[in-house]
């Protein structure tokens, strides 16, 4: 496969003039196939998840790390090539994934003490090298991951970010077991963390602004769900916002208990207004930010998600056609996690 597509050209999406959604930011183009380094595989894409960190990329709320990327780091595909110093983990013919956290230097002090996450040496893919909007990736193979049996393609792109996040949300969140958990937001992360927390024992509660999301939240299985802003029934033990809106921290904060923990999710908020101390905060409720993922929290996830089959809501849309996904997305046209099929 290797020497088949040396000069070979491929069919993919690069973020051109970041700039909102609706004035087109990506351009479709015909570039060459990359060419794997020895450390690295070289993927068929298959499928490619559609998420908001895209759209941040695609309009400019990130900055720009890599000009013209390819971006998409939801990545299932199958092994074309293995580099020669990729060791023998993977072969060609398997099916691996691609996620986000694609590079850590190994010897700073945060890597050393587990949190590769906060590495000062982090890339990205889909931000920092192309990603899988494309016919074919690379990954390192040190941060390819193996997939879980008993889900397609579509269904395995989102837990590969969608997924890993929310799973890490929810530990951010410190959620007390059989605790009540207030989820902001419910699109492709937050559709999988809820049944994460469901099937962990919690009582799940749904804030959201979308009629096709709330109704999606409640055949899931959780205990109520209501507009974006309003209050839950209950006192929450904890919360995630999914939602990239600051102005939600103050009522996810105000629906907390006492000693009630926020986590913020996304890689990207809008300012969040003025807190209120008595309001928002006394009674020893605290706000924790949510950067990235480390590899053990990906292989605890897909082991999750082994052994507890999650249902992921898909729409698919075809490869040629990821501008418009991002459009949807942008508008919350999108109940669940959207997939490219390649």
């Amino acid at each position: 496969m290797a020497s088949q597509l040396a000069g070979v050209s491929m069919a993919g999406w690069r973020v051109q003039r970041p700039g909102p959604i609706a004035n087109r930011p990506l351009e479709r183009v015909k570039t060459a196939v990359p060419r794997p380094q020895p450390s690295e595989l070289l993927l068929a894409v298959q499928a490619c998840g559609v998420c908001r960190t895209d759209l941040h990329v695609a309009e400019g709320d990130l900055p720009v790390h890599r000009p013209g990327v390819i971006p998409g780091h939801e990545v299932v595909g199958e092994v074309v090539e293995v580099g020669a110093d990729a060791g023998d983990e993977f072969a060609v013919g398997d099916r691996v994934g691609i996620a986000w956290l694609r590079h850590t230097c190994g010897t700073c002090r945060y890597c050393r003490r587990g949190d590769e996450n906060l590495c000062p040496q982090s890339r990205y893919t889909g931000w920092d090298d192309d990603g899988g909007y494309a016919e074919f990736a690379t990954v390192p193979a040190a941060f390819a991951l193996r997939l879980p049996a008993g889900y397609s393609d579509t269904e395995l792109a989102p837990l590969l970010c969608a997924g890993i996040i929310g799973y890490r949300s929810l530990q951010r969140a410190d959620l007390p077991p059989g605790g009540r958990l207030g989820i902001y937001g419910f699109g492709g992360s937050a559709h999988i963390t809820a049944q994460v927390a469901l099937a962990s024992g919690a009582e799940v509660h749904v804030m959201t602004r979308g009629e096709r999301a709330r109704e999606l939240a409640l055949e899931l299985g959780v205990a109520s769900a209501q507009g974006a802003a309003d209050p839950p029934p209950v006192p929450l033990d904890s919360a995630i916002l999914f939602a990239p809106v600051g102005e939600l921290v103050l009522p996810a904060c105000q629906a907390l208990d006492a000693g009630g923990t926020l986590a913020i999710a996304g890689i990207h908020l809008s300012d969040i207004p003025p807190l209120n101390y008595q309001r928002h905060l006394f009674r020893e409720r605290q706000i924790r930010s949510v950067t990235s993922n480390t590899r053990a929290d990906a292989h605890a996830f897909l082991d999750f998600a082994a052994a507890h089959h999650i249902d992921v809501t898909t729409p698919v849309y075809a490869l040629g056609d990821a501008d418009r996904a991002l459009m949807d997305l942008g508008a919350g046209r999108i109940a669940g996690a959207a997939v490219l099929l390649v």
